[in-house]
């Protein structure tokens, strides 16, 4: 099932399955985000539930028990109810259920909203602990966005506008974190796009440095800023040799290090929500 969302400046479509945001037009159709070319990368923005990257030999443990988890967790491949619906927003959930309980043993509601305003998509994530034991969990976002947006630009007209000119960033070894930190300095807080920004993978931020980031062109008028401000953590990602998407994703959570012991309660960036009590937080994307 798809839900479409309308504004005087956007048309904004969701699926149901992975309550996943797969189109945003302007008047004009002028479409921005990542189309799922399978032959490239097959998702638009999978939400990412209850893992937020890779866990180390993909497992982790919990009570002395192994449990299997892929790489950014199953919200993304599971179908969501729509719970609330409204010509400019939308709320999904998903709920804990045998499945689920196999590779997470934990319940969980997870609820997703997504609110047009104008030309401003903000997405809001709760989730809910409904039993009577703590539950660990990560969450986050992984929106893909055109790149190049129009047929006369090339990747390399692109560049990300950052707050500042200096960043620190963790590089990945198969994508896990390894303890190699490299510093990002800017010129105008820009970093010019090419194929091999992305060679080692996504440039990863830790310590709440990224509160915004603009997709931007040097050729047109039209740009994609994602604010999350105070998230933990931020990636920026882009198929190794593609040049043609940029994903901006703001995390509440991040891939293992190569030296975790696997032990998700000490997890770095897990949050352990209390019994009868909720996790919210929300980001907005504006699409200029």
């Amino acid at each position: 099932m798809q839900k479409q969302l309308v504004s005087s400046q956007l048309k904004v479509t969701i699926n149901s399955f992975g309550a996943e945001l797969c189109s945003v037009k302007n008047n004009n159709n002028l479409e921005f985000i990542w189309q799922a070319n399978k032959a490239i990368w097959a998702r638009h923005a999978p939400v990412l539930f209850p893992i937020v990257g890779k866990l180390k030999d993909n497992f982790f443990v919990y009570e002395n028990i192994k449990h299997e988890l892929s790489q950014h967790g199953f919200a993304r491949d599971l179908d969501f109810k729509l719970i609330q619906d409204s010509s400019n927003s939308c709320t999904f959930e998903l709920t804990s259920n045998p499945e689920t309980l196999e590779k997470f043993p934990f319940e969980f509601v997870f609820q997703i909203n997504y609110l047009l305003l104008e030309n401003n998509l903000i997405t809001s994530y709760k989730v809910i602990n409904p039993s009577n034991k703590p539950l660990f969990f990560s969450v986050g976002a992984h929106p893909g966005f055109n790149c190049p947006l129009l047929p006369n630009e090339s990747f390399t007209d692109y560049y990300l506008e950052f707050e500042k000119n200096t960043y620190d960033l963790t590089e990945l070894d198969n994508g896990l974190r390894t303890d190699v930190k490299k510093n990002l300095t800017l010129t105008d807080n820009k970093l010019v796009l090419n194929a091999d920004v992305f060679n080692k993978d996504a440039l990863v931020f830790e310590n709440s440095q990224i509160n915004k980031v603009s997709l931007c062109s040097s050729k047109s008028a039209h740009k994609v800023t994602l604010e999350s401000t105070d998230w933990p953590f931020f990636g920026i990602w882009s198929k190794k040799g593609s040049e043609d998407f940029v994903c901006l994703e703001p995390w509440y959570g991040i891939a293992d290090a190569t030296t975790t012991n696997n032990e998700l309660v000490k997890k770095d960036g897990i949050i352990e929500l209390a019994p009868n009590t909720e996790f919210n937080c929300s980001f907005s994307i504006l699409f200029n």
